[in-house]
């Protein structure tokens, strides 16, 4: 049965094809006859569009999007669409301007083309993906895979495809050297022993080996066994009992390279994040400078003291970056930190209220338009505080991998303000650490909105 259902997902790199080159032309003439009122095309145009439909054939398979992406990240593969439709984009750009033809082509068609090709790209895969996990459901289109080892690795791997079913992976069988565990079920699969090897393979269409790095000669030795079949064999590393971070695998001068903590913020996604910070960023600032100037006039007139705090905290990759706030304490040369706390005799009157709103983190905002921060990110702490923390809570310094933030998905979750207990600390740094391994744009825009419904006033802000 599983053999008959590979055609369905070998079809699937053709329709792909299919509809990117020949849809992203047709949705060209269509953005031309909408603009303009009717559906003739003129000739330069149909020429650049057989152009598009050909370029896409070359481009597109260069940034993986007809390779299988079953149960891998879907937000990259929306990124390579992303770049691989924009690649084509300034290629056919460049093109027209290099035969002096760009003036003949409308540039409000040129965007609105850009814009709902992007849109395009991205919406029907995701039908796709609906459509398959339906399918998935109901027992079609899935592989049947085959694991060596039933150790940790192995059993971790099963308990995942088990809870994940729309991934669409069956483990037919795990085969083990252990004598122990032959026979029994692990994540309700058989065990079965080495020598049945070559028999279980006839079966399924991929081998995934899940034993430890210190097993090299027995992962030769299986690969030696497999070598006449023409099964897919797929090797799991022991990394499980690592904290991963954006873990990935890359290669350098040819060699493969397992990345076990990485930053999100490669180069293109650390454009786009820094184009959502100063558009965001600019506009916010505009909004809010009336009550900024009010908040300064108020802080001024009530007690001695400069309007602002500045303090040194750690931003991206630990560096050393001076953070703004409003001054909500009374002022003292000694500006050594300490934690405030309920109640705090330091705080002013109209420091009460700033702290308690959140509005004393606003000057913050020229913190991102400087590139120093983000507007969403793990919150910057103290020096001092990441000084005793470091060594107490697994992975607090990886918090670092991106820019800190204004506000937070730890701060949105209720994990801001006093952190009087190491349980405390460790929920945040959980939090943090969750941000930077899911990172997208959509998560940021999810953070706004959040803490301006419930993220402003807060029982721990004080």
């Amino acid at each position: 049965m599983a053999r008959t259902q590979l055609p369905i997902a070998d079809n699937l790199s053709l329709i792909s094809q299919i509809l990117d080159s020949i849809g992203l032309s047709l949705l060209g003439w269509l953005c031309h006859g909408f603009y303009h009122d009717t559906l003739e095309l003129p000739s330069e145009y149909i020429y650049l569009l057989i152009l598009n439909a050909l370029l896409i054939l070359v481009v597109f398979p260069y940034f993986d999007l007809y390779s299988s992406w079953r149960g891998r990240n879907k937000f990259s593969r929306s990124s390579a669409c992303a770049y691989a439709w924009s690649t084509v984009i300034v290629s056919i750009l460049v093109l027209t301007f290099s035969v002096k033809t760009t003036a003949t082509f409308s540039r409000v068609w040129f965007l609105t083309w850009w814009t709902s090709g992007m849109i395009y790209l991205i919406v029907y895969r995701q039908l796709m993906d609906i459509i398959l996990n339906d399918l998935r459901a109901r027992g079609i289109n899935r592989k049947k895979i085959l694991i060596y080892g039933a150790g940790k690795v192995g059993k971790n791997v099963g308990d995942r495809l088990r809870e994940e079913v729309e991934i669409g992976f069956d483990i037919s069988a795990y085969i083990d050297d252990n004598v122990a565990l032959q026979g029994t079920l692990v994540s309700e699969t058989k065990v079965l022993p080495p020598d049945q090897l070559l028999n279980a393979i006839k079966d399924v269409q991929e081998l995934w080996i899940a034993l430890p790095f210190n097993a090299d000669k027995r992962v030769q030795e299986i690969l030696w066994q497999t070598r006449h079949n023409t099964l897919v064999v797929r090797f799991i590393p022991d990394i499980f009992h690592y904290r991963l971070l954006n873990h990935s695998v890359t290669e350098i001068a040819g060699i493969p390279i397992i990345n076990i903590n990485g930053t999100p913020m490669s180069n293109p996604k650390q454009i786009l994040k820094r184009i959502e910070d100063l558009l965001l960023s600019t506009i916010i600032l505009v909004l809010i400078s009336p009550v900024m100037l009010l908040i300064a006039l108020l802080i001024k007139l009530t007690s001695k003291g400069p309007v602002f705090y500045k303090q040194k905290r750690h931003g991206w990759d630990g560096k050393t970056i001076n953070v703004y706030k409003f001054r909500s304490m009374y002022y003292a040369k000694d500006d050594q930190f300490k934690q405030a706390t309920k109640n705090d005799s330091r705080i002013t009157p109209i420091g009460k209220f700033i702290r308690a709103t959140s509005i004393d983190e606003l000057p913050q905002f020229f913190n991102v338009v400087q590139g120093r921060m983000s507007i969403v990110g793990p919150r910057p702490h103290a020096i001092s505080m990441n000084e005793e923390f470091k060594d107490q809570v697994d992975g607090y310094m990886q918090r670092h991998k991106v820019k800190p933030g204004i506000t937070g998905w730890a701060q949105i979750n209720g994990y801001r303000g006093e952190t009087d207990t190491l349980e405390k600390m460790e929920k945040r740094i959980e939090y943090d650490l969750y941000y930077i391994e899911n990172w997208s744009i959509f998560l940021d825009l999810r953070i706004i909105l959040l803490t301006i419904f419930k993220g402003f006033v807060n029982k721990n802000a004080y």
